[in-house]
């Protein structure tokens, strides 16, 4: 999948002009663009000009479902179906079937004058939508920066030697909660974390 921001992101940011450490930065961006995404549950650019096709099971008794992905930007295909034996059939907005609430990302089922329930069972509902951004935020860009920066320059090490003294670097912080991310890159990530 795409990384959030490219090398030469980084070298213009960092106004580095060399080529000695390309390999290892562009491994790093790779790394660190996946790291971002799992940690904020979400892909980001990856679906926002390709398809996402996503299967929800349906436990118990809703008439809303929350969709992985976020912002939502275009729903072109909502399919439902009895059990996980049958066919599914296409649900549309023109017979009032479901609704995007796109502050939420969730889909409602509805009938036309008011909520019904989504059928319950495995892969019961198919979902095919777009979602996400065409280029990566500039504020979410500048913390992939810092944090491709803070694994090079080996930051996340909490005492280092170098030429005969140490250095102390402050590892994670009293956020409640922190999972050893720098607290002003852990600030940004949690603005595009999905929680469920």
């Amino acid at each position: 999948m795409a990384d959030l921001i490219t090398l030469d992101d980084y070298k213009t940011s960092e106004g580095i002009e060399n080529l000695k450490d390309n390999v290892r930065l562009q491994s790093l961006i790779s790394s660190v663009s996946q790291l971002v995404k799992t940690y904020c549950a979400n892909s980001i650019v990856d679906f926002y000009s390709s398809d996402k096709v996503e299967t929800i099971t349906v436990d118990w008794d809703t008439n809303v479902i929350q969709l992985s992905e976020s912002p939502v930007n275009s729903v072109s295909l909502v399919e439902e179906r009895e059990n996980y034996s049958s066919a599914y059939s296409t649900l549309t907005t023109g017979a009032n079937e479901y609704y995007l609430d796109a502050t939420t990302d969730a889909l409602y089922r509805t009938n036309g004058s008011g909520y019904v329930n989504w059928k319950k069972g495995p892969g019961a509902v198919r979902v095919t939508y777009r979602a996400g951004y065409a280029d990566t935020p500039a504020d979410l860009k500048l913390a992939v920066i810092d944090l491709v920066t803070y694994y090079f320059k080996d930051e996340y090490k909490a005492r280092r030697t170098i030429g005969g003294s140490s250095m102390e670097n402050q590892t994670t912080s009293s956020q409640w909660r922190n999972v050893s991310f720098p607290d002003h890159i852990k600030r940004v990530l949690d603005l595009y974390k999905l929680a469920f």
